[in-house]
């Protein structure tokens, strides 16, 4: 007995030592872990072990700098400065571009023009028919890629445009889409001659747990077109239905179709992943910079466990800081940082609208106990909350003062901050913005708005949960 106590003992004490010599935890981060290990020492102990520390590996983060640095060395002319966000961009908004700019060294470039879609079937209509035009080269990355209507769809005009001499390149996440990847179709798009890679591999699963992390996800949804066209937002490659998770259905998201510079920073976000995955270089990816006359200006922003930390709630903190009038933000998932929360409180309190919609039912029981543990909190402040009934509401979007606007793959929870591969356009146009803005218009006109006395009136145990979710949302 003596020795179980004993080596009880020293695994939490282990642990706990290792939790302390960690200057990269927050202090809620690190009260989650020690309540874990305390309450449930084993099953924390393997937690921790399995998930606890956010590292891709030493051999990841060194090949990430070296892309990078390829990047800057061969493609600076379209990487844009910071000089530009000056020339470009109003002064209350800089610092937000700026900081965007400072993430991975896309800074603002002016002449893009960008068509919000009108939904599921327009985009896939419109994707299929913009591949089939393909002269050049196309390139794809999906977290989740399925074999539905919409994936199937995407495939095929991938071999169409692969038999007819079009260099196609496809990627897709090791877990979002693994059922794609092991199917009939990944090896059809292989024969026809596609180029594919996936990213973030299960290979080693062994090797995985002991270097590195299993969830670890590359998150993005990237689709670039001969250099001239790209498509950024929330939409995987898959049916609105989404059958793997169809009682929660339809999802409902949002994408929007680019030309211009960005179209190049979109590019080379997608190089670096096909890069870290195949081991080639920047020479065989086409570059291209064609602004479009009397464009807006507009800069990608990527962000995954391989940038610093902390880089996603800091930019969000950064355009919530800038909105003078009015912010609106739609998000599917929502756990924020003490710098987020903060920043929306304040916003609110300084007499900004601030508006955020979250959907009613969502598909993670964590994530919506979670987020509702901070309900009384934003209400309190003055935030207005809107939750979506007519499916998951699945895009991410921000719209601030009738001008700027975020779009892309990034949740404001803890997976996006810290775990996940992200990709987002950040763009400062009135008429895109208010295209987007008419956009969360519709989703709040599909929603039920939260108040304070209902979020009172929630019984206690309810309240419990919501806070107990939330305590240790940093170990979830």
């Amino acid at each position: 007995m003596t020795v179980v106590l004993t080596l009880h003992a020293l695994l939490v004490l282990a642990f706990t030592v290792r939790i302390l010599l960690r200057d990269d935890l927050s202090p809620p981060g690190r009260l989650a872990w020690f309540i874990v290990l305390n309450a449930l020492p084993y099953f924390g102990s393997a937690v921790y072990f399995l998930f606890g520390e956010i590292d891709i590996g030493n051999r990841a983060n060194k090949r990430h700098g070296e892309i990078f640095d390829e990047i800057g060395a061969k493609a600076a002319g379209f990487m844009g400065n910071a000089a530009n966000v000056d020339s470009l961009i109003d002064p209350i908004y800089r610092p937000a571009f700026r900081y965007a700019g400072s993430i991975n060294g896309f800074y603002t470039l002016d002449g893009n023009a960008a068509e919000l879609m009108a939904d599921g079937d327009a985009t896939r209509a419109r994707l299929v028919a913009d591949i089939d035009a393909a002269t050049s080269h196309v390139h794809v990355l999906y977290y989740i890629w399925l074999d539905d209507n919409t994936g199937s769809d995407v495939a095929a005009a991938l071999i169409r445009a692969a038999q007819r001499g079009v260099t196609c390149r496809a990627m897709a996440d090791g877990l979002g889409s693994r059922v794609l990847i092991k199917s009939r179709l990944w090896r059809r798009m292989n024969q026809a001659g596609v180029q594919l890679a996936v990213a973030l591999p299960f290979r080693n699963i062994v090797r995985t747990i002991l270097t590195s992390r299993l969830d670890l996800r590359n998150h993005r949804k990237i689709t670039v077109i001969d250099g001239c066209i790209t498509y950024c937002g929330s939409r995987n490659s898959a049916d609105p239905e989404f059958r793997p998770k169809a009682k929660y259905g339809p999802w409902v998201d949002i994408m929007l179709r680019f030309e211009g510079p960005v179209v190049a920073q979109n590019q080379l976000l997608f190089a670096s992943d096909w890069m870290q995955a195949t081991g080639e270089s920047l020479n065989g990816i086409e570059l291209k910079a064609e602004p479009i006359k009397g464009g807006f200006p507009a800069q990608v922003m990527g962000v995954g466990p391989t940038e610093r930390r902390g880089a996603t709630p800091q930019l969000f903190a950064n355009l919530i800081a800038s909105a003078e009038t009015e912010l609106t933000i739609s998000t599917p998932y929502f756990v924020p940082d003490a710098t987020l929360l903060e920043a929306l409180c304040a916003a609110a309190h300084r007499g900004v609208a601030v508006t955020l919609i979250y959907p009613k039912v969502n598909d993670s029981w964590i994530v919506s106990a979670a987020s509702r543990s901070y309900y009384h909190r934003l209400l309190d402040a003055g935030c207005c909350i809107h939750e979506f009934k007519g499916g998951l509401l699945h895009a991410k979007t921000l719209t601030l003062d009738g001008c700027v606007s975020l779009v892309g793959s990034s949740n404001l929870d803890l997976r996006s901050f810290d775990l996940n591969y992200e990709n987002n356009i950040l763009l400062r146009d009135e008429a895109i913005t208010m295209a987007i803005r008419e956009r969360q218009q519709i989703y709040i006109g599909r929603s039920e708005q939260v108040v304070l006395a209902t979020v009172l009136a929630w019984p206690y145990y309810r309240r419990i949960w919501n806070n107990v979710i939330a305590t240790i949302g940093p170990v979830l």
